[in-house]
């Protein structure tokens, strides 16, 4: 199997060389590529055509959230993960609006770096294990003003058995195994549920879920979506 090739995006040169030389150690991650602003992400990405980019959210020129904007628009199969020292509110959602795949914090173990970035190839969205309680309770206490009302009723009975396992935090195989079911009919239901409810990812499917009531409050399990 070829190696997750992944991209870094930090103005931070040396926490980028750290990361670098961290991930050069993982036999199955392959760093192609590093810049230092939003607009480096965009023009690499065309270039490079990562499967991962890691991306910082303030930065000079182009921030974080406004490159993952675009990449998505441009490239929509690439995945982009948020690593960052911020948790604040306002940033946060804004990276989920934008289509990232998942939002990290800069103080996680360098092993759980590595899992997450195998997770994200799986279909999972990973999140710090200090966002996700946050996330998800700011999500259930105030309104999302770019989601209008709730769409459930377009949603099948399948299709709301996996909208709660995904937001319990299940990956795509597990929620497979659990439904009995193949993992492609998975991804095939996940895609109807995000055009149904005309979503972006998992994440924000997960927190739209909660938010409107459609799935019961997940239960602690990890800090993956």
């Amino acid at each position: 199997m070829a190696p997750v090739r992944v991209l870094l995006i930090d103005d931070q040169i040396l926490f980028r060389k750290g990361i670098h030389a961290l991930l050069e150690d993982q036999p199955d991650i392959e760093v192609v590529g590093e810049g230092g602003d939003g607009q480096e992400a965009i023009e690499l990405v065309e270039q490079l055509a990562p499967d991962v980019v890691l991306m910082d959210v303030n930065m000079p020129i182009c921030s974080g959230v406004e490159a993952t904007r675009t990449i998505k628009e441009l490239f929509p199969d690439t995945r982009v993960v948020i690593l960052t020292v911020s948790d604040e509110d306002d940033e946060l959602f804004a990276a989920i609006k934008s289509g990232a795949e998942g939002y990290l914090l800069k103080d996680l173990e360098p092993s759980e770096l590595f899992n997450m970035i195998r997770g994200v190839m799986r279909g999972e969205t990973p999140i710090s294990a200090a966002v996700a309680g946050k996330l998800l309770h700011e999500f259930r206490e105030h309104s999302w003003r770019s989601v209008g009302e709730p769409k459930e009723g377009n949603l099948t009975a399948r299709e709301l058995e996996v909208l709660q396992l995904v937001a319990d935090g299940h990956s795509n195989m597990e929620i497979a195994m659990r439904l009995c079911i193949v993992e492609g009919t998975v991804k095939n239901h996940l895609r109807n549920i995000l055009e149904k409810l005309q979503l972006e990812n998992r994440l924000q499917a997960a927190t739209y879920a909660i938010r409107h009531g459609l799935v019961e409050r997940p239960r602690k399990r990890r800090a993956a979506l």
